[in-house]
C-alpha cells in the first residue's frame, strides 16, 4: 500500500491568512467610516432645520426662476391629468438653466456677487424669504441689502462721491423749498420737480390731529442714494446730503397734511456716532426710535425706510404712464411676534396693490442668520422696515411711491380710529 504524504507549507499559510485579515479590516474600516459619514450628516441636517426657520437657502428665489406653470407642465409629461387645456409659450430654457443652477449650487446666475458670498460669510446677508407675493409678474427677485462701499481714501466717515451742486439739495436759487413753493420735490442737480399727489378715490381729511404724533419716520442706513442722482462716472450710491431721508421727508410731509401727525428722524449716523460702524445701525436707530417714543406716548408706526441695492429692473413699476419706485416689505424673524407685524405689513401691501398694481414687491421674512433679522420691530406690532427703490431709480420715483404710501397709511389710520370709535 502507497502512503500518501501531505505537505503543510507553513509560509504559504499564513501569507493567505494575513492577505485575508487585511481585507476584513479594510472592510471594517470602510463600513464604520460609511456609518459616521452617514450620522454627521444627519445630525448637520438635524441641526440646520432645527436653527433656521428659513427655507434651505439654495432654494430662496430658485423656483422663482421658473414661469408659471412649468411644474405642471413637467408633471403632465408622465400625468395626463395635470396637463393645461391653454396654449402657452415654449420652455424658457434660461429660466430653467438658472434655476437648477441655484438649486444645485446656491448661487443666482444673475448676480454673480453670489459666487463671493458663498464662500465669504457677512459679504450676503440679503437672502429672504417670500412671505406674500406682490404682483410683479412671473418673476420674483427680493431684495438685496449690501454695506457701502469704502471711500477712495479709506476714510468711511466721509462721503465718497458727492455731486457738484451749488445749492442744498431740496433747495432752489433763490433758497426756497420746492416742496413748500410747489407743493412737489425737485430732483436734485436740476431735476424736475416731483409730480403731484396721485389722485385719491377718496379726498384726504384736513389736518386737525397733526399735534398728537402717530408716525415716526426713521432711516437705519440714512446715507443711501441713487447712481442717478449723484452724477455721472459714480460708482458708490451714498451720499451724505441726497440719500433716503428726502424721502422720508416727503412721506412725513404727505401724512401731515392728510391729517396723521409724523415725525420724521434725518440722524446721519456717520457724524453723530463716535467710531461708527455699519454693521450696528440697527443698535443706533432703536435708540432714536426708544427717544422718540418716550417724547411720543402716542406713536402707533414706526417705519424705517431704506432704499434697496438692486437695479432698476427689478425695482420699477410703470402705473398709468408714470415710473414708481417699487417697496419691499421687511419683516424681521427674529422678532418673536413677527406674524403681527406682517398683518400690518400685509394691510399696507394690499391697499397699495388695489390702488397702484406692481408697486409692491411683496413681503419677505429674514432671520438673524441673514443679518439683524429683528429690525427694531419688537418695539410696535405696527414696526416695518420698508424697501423703497434701488440704486438706479430716481428720487422723483420714489416721491411717487412715498405720496402713494401716505395716502394708504392716512386710510389705515383713519379705518382704524373709526372702528376704535364704533367699539366704544
Amino acid at each position: 500500500m502507497k502512503r500518501i504524504t501531505v505537505q503543510w507549507h507553513a509560509p504559504r499559510t499564513s501569507e493567505a491568512l494575513r492577505r485575508l485579515l487585511v481585507q476584513w479590516r479594510t472592510f471594517v474600516l470602510l463600513s464604520v467610516c460609511t456609518f459616521v459619514a452617514f450620522v454627521a450628516a444627519g445630525l448637520a441636517g438635524m441641526a440646520f432645520h432645527s436653527s433656521s426657520a428659513a427655507d434651505w437657502p439654495a432654494m430662496n428665489g430658485a423656483a422663482a426662476s421658473l414661469p408659471d406653470g412649468v411644474l405642471g407642465e413637467m408633471a403632465g409629461m408622465e400625468l395626463p391629468s395635470f396637463k393645461s387645456s391653454e396654449s402657452r409659450t415654449g420652455f424658457d430654457g434660461r429660466r430653467a438653466a438658472s434655476f437648477l443652477i441655484r438649486f444645485i449650487t446656491g448661487i443666482n446666475p444673475h448676480q454673480p456677487r453670489s459666487l463671493l458670498a458663498s464662500e465669504m460669510p457677512g459679504l450676503e446677508t440679503s437672502r429672504a424669504v417670500l412671505l406674500r407675493r406682490g404682483s410683479v409678474g412671473e418673476h420674483v427677485t427680493g431684495p438685496e441689502d449690501h454695506p457701502p462701499l469704502p471711500a477712495p481714501d479709506g476714510d468711511e466717515h466721509d462721503d465718497a462721491q458727492k455731486p457738484e451742486t451749488s445749492d442744498p439739495p431740496g433747495k432752489q436759487a433763490d433758497g426756497t423749498d420746492p416742496d413748500e413753493a410747489a407743493g412737489g420735490g425737485a430732483a436734485p442737480n436740476g431735476g424736475q420737480a416731483a409730480p403731484e399727489q396721485p389722485a385719491s378715490p377718496e379726498k384726504p381729511a384736513a389736518p386737525t390731529e397733526t399735534k398728537r404724533k402717530v408716525a415716526l419716520i426713521y432711516h437705519s442706513h440714512n446715507r443711501e442714494s441713487w447712481l442717478p442722482e449723484l452724477g455721472d462716472g459714480v460708482k458708490n450710491a451714498e451720499s451724505d446730503e441726497i440719500n433716503i431721508t428726502l424721502v422720508g421727508k416727503r412721506l412725513a410731509q404727505r401724512l401731515e397734511e392728510a391729517g396723521i401727525g409724523a415725525i420724521h428722524a434725518d440722524v446721519d449716523y456717520v457724524t453723530a456716532i463716535e467710531d461708527y460702524r455699519w454693521e450696528l445701525s440697527y443698535k443706533y436707530s432703536k435708540e432714536t426710535v426708544l427717544e422718540a417714543m418716550a417724547e411720543h406716548d402716542s406713536l402707533m408706526y414706526l417705519f424705517d425706510i431704506h432704499r434697496d441695492s438692486q437695479p432698476r429692473g427689478y425695482t420699477t413699476a410703470t402705473i398709468n404712464g408714470k415710473d414708481y419706485a417699487q417697496v419691499y416689505f421687511i419683516i424681521g424673524k427674529g422678532n418673536p411676534d413677527w406674524r403681527k407685524n406682517e398683518a400690518f405689513a400685509a394691510d399696507i401691501h394690499r391697499l397699495l396693490e388695489e390702488r397702484y398694481p406692481g408697486i409692491s414687491r411683496g413681503i419677505w421674512g429674514k432671520d438673524s442668520s441673514n443679518g439683524n433679522g429683528e429690525y427694531n420691530q419688537s418695539l410696535s406690532p405696527n414696526s416695518l422696515l420698508i424697501e423703497i427703490g434701488g440704486i438706479e431709480n430716481t428720487l422723483e420715483e420714489c416721491y411717487r411711491t412715498a405720496d402713494a404710501l401716505a395716502e394708504v397709511i392716512a386710510e389705515l389710520y383713519r379705518n382704524a380710529v373709526e372702528t376704535n370709535a364704533g367699539a366704544e
